[in-house]
């Protein structure tokens, strides 16, 4: 049975929400599942913003067939070439042949990667600031490479002043109703994991997410419709904001998240004690987090959220422990900025962690290190408690709290 939402006079959500899903790309545990987004608008001529993951598709052809009722599919315009949006592509053109297919050059290269139909009869090639008017609606294109993938783009209805925004300002969790955010209590409920997707997904490509922002600002939106999550029709210029805030690196809180990667629970409890030292000082809103607990993705999120990162880490086998070493690698691979980080150390053998975590963070730019670090000799001694000290009062001042 159908499962659509009207969300102007004839644009409708047909998207399909998963989950069954564990592992969003195979990578990101979701919890809460997803939504794939799609939307058919009902003009002249009738348009489909983009497709859905194949796991979705008897969902998703059944919504179509209800709301076109009969009617023909004229357009399908590809925002985004990956399979979660893109892998009925080839369904829609068996089940409606005359359909035409709208995208970039780029968008055309990976069709014909992903499938063997014949897309030269059917494709219509876009670029920048090109439009295609199906009657009432006239559509606008505008490319966002590596937002995040290279063939990305975006569509603004200038009718109706919707603008579909392929993956920018989407998140994970699937949709329960409620499809529009100021419908559900997105500062709470939401936002943690928007920042989670936009800092994995799209976190390293900064400059990228600000050449579209300078796009979207030049534009008068009404809708934001995401392929990913609630579709924004208030408080627009909120869900803007906190993206300049992440692709500019800017922390959102000056205060200090503490990762530990430990082994017997000495480390853990040099990271607690530290908290309780930021704490007596007056630093608010401290969070420590368990590298072998939590998942990279979650850590990531709270680095670009965080304005001061302490890594403390125990030794293993004379290298970074595991669960640390993926955590500083994927820091690494996202590009965060405008950090300052400290570091601890801690080993019974030989403490090392403190040289190769700095050179697992040397990719990273405009950053800050303290000078002040501490190295365990296996527990916490006078000597080592002090260095502590040292190092919180180090951190406060930097906070300039």
């Amino acid at each position: 049975m159908y499962s659509v939402k009207k969300i102007t006079s004839d644009m409708y959500w047909v998207g399909v929400n998963d989950r069954k899903i564990a592992l969003f790309e195979n990578v990101y545990p979701v919890k809460n599942g997803v939504s794939y987004n799609s939307y058919l608008i009902l003009d002249d001529k009738t348009v489909l913003m983009d497709t859905v993951d194949s796991v979705a598709s008897l969902q998703f052809f059944e919504n179509i067939e209800h709301v076109l009722a009969g009617r023909k599919l004229d357009y399908l315009v590809v925002n985004h070439m990956e399979p979660d949006h893109c892998a009925c592509i080839g369904a829609i053109v068996e089940k409606y042949p005359e359909v035409k297919i709208v995208g970039n050059f780029k968008t055309f290269v990976m069709i014909s990667q992903f499938f063997d139909f014949d897309v030269e009869s059917r494709k219509i090639v876009v670029k920048e600031g090109d439009t295609l008017s199906t009657g009432k609606h006239t559509f606008a294109f505008a490319m966002a490479p590596m937002v995040h993938w290279p063939e990305a783009m975006v569509t603004y209805d200038t009718t109706d002043k919707v603008l579909y925004s392929a993956d920018a300002f989407g998140t994970f969790g699937a949709l329960s109703g409620n499809i529009y955010a100021d419908e559900t209590d997105f500062e709470v409920r939401w936002v943690d994991e928007a920042r989670r997707y936009y800092t994995n997904i799209v976190g390293k490509y900064g400059v990228q997410v600000q050449a579209l922002l300078k796009k979207a600002s030049a534009l008068d939106i009404k809708l934001i419709c995401p392929l990913h999550g609630p579709v924004w029709r208030e408080h627009i210029g909120w869900i803007v904001e906190k993206y300049n805030l992440w692709s500019t690196y800017t922390p959102e809180e000056n205060s200090v998240l503490i990762v530990y990667g430990s082994v017997h629970g000495h480390t853990e409890n040099a990271a607690d004690i530290l908290a309780n030292m930021l704490a007596e000082r007056g630093v608010k809103n401290i969070k420590l987090v368990n590298a072998s607990t939590a998942h990279f993705s979650e850590v990531i999120a709270d680095a670009f959220k965080y304005s001061h990162i302490v890594f403390a880490c125990a030794t293993y086998n004379m290298s970074i422990f595991p669960p640390m070493q993926v955590v500083l690698h994927e820091i690494a691979e996202h590009n965060l900025q405008k950090r300052t980080i400290a570091l601890i150390e801690n080993g019974t053998w030989t403490p090392a962690t403190v040289n190769l975590m700095t050179e697992a963070l040397a990719k990273l730019k405009n950053n800050t290190v303290l000078d002040k670090k501490v190295t365990i000799k296996s527990a916490l001694d006078e000597n080592s408690f002090a260095q502590l000290e040292e190092l919180a009062k180090s951190i406060v001042e930097d906070l300039k709290i």
